[in-house]
């Protein structure tokens, strides 16, 4: 199922959540501008390598060699692919406005950070020893769907569905387009197993859905008027 827009209105205007669309584009258009050569050796310099980034050591790096954790950080801005941005950046604009919303901005901007590391700790963790360098704001934007579920239970989405060789416009609701995308990434995360070649973190999108629920129940604003659907 592809997502087109919700039912929820935004009450403020979402200006992190379009920043960071903006600077995942401005990325990949960079990433576009280099040759196979350039683009091999920026991501080997900037992606997550669970190899090179064990979950002990980054509590050592973070006391004595911060920037050794940039990856972190840059990792969640590059993608491999036309597709990959396209479909990661029409989840984040169909969804982050309605949580930077319920969030505040700020609030917003270091749940994104937080849930893309947590994505990015669940692949290392079950992909210990992969040198496959891994890209992409999928983590983050799994945390975000995750916010999403519990703030939104009415919410409904007007979604693409493919019937076989047709294609169907139908809306549905939010809890279970969500619930059916979990599903999804926990199935192909079980099947493609814990410490195999993947070309796909599967696992980072289920950490970054479970850490961005929970992170929800932290950050959420107290008081907050009803949301209008």
């Amino acid at each position: 199922m592809i997502p087109l827009k919700d039912s929820t209105r935004s009450g403020t205007i979402p200006f992190v959540n379009l920043l960071l669309i903006g600077i995942n584009i401005a990325v990949f258009i960079y990433q576009l501008s280099l040759s196979s050569q350039e683009l091999n050796q920026f991501i080997l310099n900037y992606g997550v390598i669970p190899s090179q980034l064990p979950l002990w050591s980054i509590p050592f790096h973070l006391l004595t060699n911060p920037m050794a954790l940039f990856p972190l950080v840059s990792a969640t801005f590059m993608h491999g692919s036309l597709f990959h941005i396209g479909g990661n950046m029409l989840y984040l604009w169909v969804f982050g406005d309605n949580v930077e919303d319920r969030l505040g901005h700020f609030r917003y901007l270091l749940f994104y950070f937080l849930v893309a590391f947590i994505g990015h700790f669940a692949h290392i963790f079950t992909n210990p020893g992969s040198n496959i360098p891994t890209i992409g704001a999928s983590g983050a934007v799994a945390g975000v769907l995750g916010a999403y579920f519990l703030a939104f239970p009415k919410a409904k989405i007007l979604a693409l569905i493919p019937l076989g060789i047709f294609l169907t416009v139908t809306t549905v609701p939010a809890v279970l387009f969500l619930f059916l995308w979990f599903i999804l990434q926990l199935i192909n995360g079980i099947i493609g197993g814990v410490g195999a070649v993947q070309t796909v973190a599967w696992w980072a999108h289920i950490g970054g859905f479970i850490g961005g629920a929970v992170l929800y129940k932290i950050f959420k604003k107290r008081s907050y008027r009803e949301i209008r659907y």
